[in-house]
């Protein structure tokens, strides 16, 4: 083996090791932080407090938070709750309130309200949640 050889190998292994775990990395869930909210102890509900500055976001139509694995979003006349993974690579959902629909921000997926996939690459829908509201304190039935 040359010098020149040797060079290039530890070149390309280098860069091998810095383009590789960045490549994949892309590909993986989006952290969407500590949860917060308050599960009832029997694990099919979830009580969101408005008054709570953590969900502030829900107070005004087009705000959104991720909370336990569901994206609440407030559409200006209800509340609608999806689990916050994409189907396809597990990336974080987001909601778009001038759409009325569910992005996700990894590969460009796209989900309705109800969940179900506008836009590819995912094929399988995200679980719908329903959601009542009681003063202040929203409920989602998991």
């Amino acid at each position: 083996m040359t010098r020149r050889d040797l060079i290039q190998k530890v070149i390309l292994g280098g860069a091998t090791l810095i383009v590789v775990p960045s490549v994949i990395e892309s590909c993986t869930k989006i952290d969407s932080g500590t949860p917060s909210g308050n599960p009832s102890g029997n694990n099919n509900k979830l009580t969101i407090d408005l008054t709570d500055p953590a969900f502030s976001a829900l107070n005004s139509q087009g705000g959104s938070v991720v909370t336990y694995g569901i994206i609440i979003a407030n559409t200006g006349s209800s509340y609608i709750a999806l689990d916050a993974t994409c189907t396809h690579a597990g990336g974080t959902l987001t909601y778009n309130g001038t759409n009325n629909n569910f992005p996700c921000p990894v590969h460009g997926s796209v989900f309705s309200a109800s969940g179900s996939v506008l836009q590819g690459p995912a094929v399988t829908a995200v679980k719908s949640h329903s959601v009542s509201k009681s003063g202040n304190i929203l409920t989602v039935t998991l």
